[in-house]
């Protein structure tokens, strides 16, 4: 299944703000905080199931102009976790 990946950085910002190999989301219910993650977390199946979430929700056409994850903070950052070991 191939993956149709928006624009990810935010036009007032830079492509120094996110490292190569790197992408930004925006994670949260209401408030949106703004995570630069691995590229390489996009293929796991844990992550895949947030995306299909954020597509569900909001399409790969978002307001914030990056990929917006509509779930909670931590449970993000505890995924995150589990991902990077």
């Amino acid at each position: 299944m191939a993956i149709h990946m928006p624009r990810i950085i935010k036009k007032s910002s830079t492509t120094q703000d996110v490292p190569k190999g790197h992408c930004a989301v925006y994670v949260g219910e209401e408030q949106k905080k703004r995570f630069v993650i691995p590229i390489s977390f996009l293929n796991q199946p844990s992550f895949q199931d947030l995306l299909s979430q954020a597509e569900e929700e909001f399409g790969f056409d978002h307001p914030m102009g990056g990929l917006t994850i509509p779930c909670k903070e931590d449970v993000f950052i505890n995924l995150t976790s589990r991902l990077r070991n």
